[in-house]
């Protein structure tokens, strides 16, 4: 079976043609500076039977984008998808778990949209594009909440007025499950531990968005993330947890405009707006040269960086208890040493000891940078998003044609 796996990103349009269950990637790539026109074009990074190659192309939304992604794939019949797997960001209450597409819940999609303004509008698009272009093509659709809807009630609830929660639908969701769930496999397996006893602390550590994962049994208990991807760590641009306080100092200062509130909180503020030099830290790592006042700026920066990473992963090594492993992943959990040591360094009271010549060339992953004597162990293991939504997906269609009996499957 070929699985057509999407990440919808707010930009951009990544996608792999998987054949399952063997887990043979047919083909894959990205569409980038989808939208409006950007300082540099529009293009298509393609990789298909061993050939690679980078098209200009316009792309105006990620409907476009899909019939240019589209026009790649149907160039030999060899990569034909028999099903396609969409990642969707937030599912709010109405979807709980991932979901096989269907005429009702395509209509609830769309009253799902505004959870996640920058991630839900265009993947829903695609999807209904998809939907058009392939009427017959079962699609799966994988939330990055559905992971985490195994946070205890206790732990997701916020201490608001019951009814008003009710109505709103106001608790804590967490995101970045679909990266969570697949590097906690991938760890368990790695350190030969069943998944339902896997307990770990994950740290999915992005250019742009990041959360820490709470892990027992090999399921969710807690992520740093809330009711939006804005609560808990320090992020590119996103403030991460801010006293409520601020948020209606912010309102008043704006005259009422959430909007302006909202744009502030979630795209200049962050590594941005403390540095104000990058969003991304490890540009704030390699400008911190002159000894200037620049420098103080770019070092208070990184100290809010870590110390909001640490503060949580030593709470959430407290609620998992007897962990396994801490997990890093993806661009700077994967790629940046200095956070990996500066993050579990001092950590020798939760077991928890890296070396930091392992740290600093961890060689190929998954691998463990943590000491020999490390009763916790530290584990840096590459994320593929889009593996796992082909899993998921697969596991999902499997399952309906078993359900539907052989004639079906036929």
């Amino acid at each position: 079976m070929n699985v057509l796996a999407f990440n919808c990103g707010s930009s951009s349009l990544k996608y792999r043609l998987i054949e399952m269950p063997a887990e043979h990637e047919l083909a894959g790539g990205e569409a980038q500076r989808v939208g409006p026109r950007t300082a540099e074009p529009s293009r298509i990074r393609h990789q298909a039977l061993g050939r690679a190659e980078s098209l200009v192309v316009e792309m105006l939304d990620h409907a476009a984008a899909f019939e240019r992604v589209m026009r790649l794939l149907t160039r030999d019949s060899a990569l034909t998808p028999d099903v396609i797997g969409h990642r969707l960001v937030h599912g709010g209450d109405r979807f709980r778990e991932n979901t096989l597409l269907d005429a009702r819940n395509a209509t609830n999609l769309e009253k799902v949209a505004p959870l996640a303004p920058l991630h839900n509008p265009p993947a829903i698009a695609l999807i209904r594009a998809c939907r058009e272009r392939y009427p017959d093509l079962p699609q799966a659709i994988i939330f990055d909440t559905a992971f985490h809807s195994t946070i205890p009630e206790f732990a997701r609830t916020y201490a608001l007025p019951a009814a008003l929660c009710r109505g709103m639908g106001l608790r804590k969701y967490g995101f970045h499950g679909i990266s969570h769930q697949y590097v906690c496999g991938e760890a368990a397996r790695f350190l030969g531990v069943p998944l339902d006893r896997f307990n770990a602390v994950s740290c999915h550590l992005g250019s742009g968005g990041a959360s820490l994962c709470a892990i027992i049994g090999g399921k969710s208990v807690d992520n740093t993330m809330g009711y939006s991807p804005l609560q808990g760590l320090l992020m590119s641009t996103r403030c991460g947890d801010l006293d409520p306080g601020v948020s209606m100092q912010l309102l008043a200062r704006a005259g009422g405009d959430a909007g302006a509130v909202d744009k502030s909180l979630n795209s200049r503020s962050g590594v941005l707006g403390l540095s104000g030099l990058s969003a991304d830290i490890r540009d704030v790592l390699g400008g911190r040269v002159s000894g200037g006042a620049g420098d103080a700026r770019l070092n208070r920066t990184l100290q809010v960086y870590l110390w909001r990473i640490r503060k949580y992963l030593g709470a959430y090594l407290a609620v998992v208890g007897s962990a396994h492993a801490v997990l890093f992943t993806d661009t700077i959990g994967e790629s940046v040493p200095e956070v990996r040591f500066e993050v579990c360094a001092g950590m020798e009271a939760f077991g928890l000891r890296i070396d930091a010549a392992r740290n600093a060339c961890p060689g190929p992953l998954p691998a463990d940078v943590a000491a020999p004597d490390s009763d916790v162990r530290a584990l840096v293991v590459a994320t593929n998003e889009e593996l796992a939504i082909a899993r998921n997906t697969y596991g999902m269609i499997s399952g309906a044609l078993q359900a539907a009996g052989p004639e079906v499957g036929r």
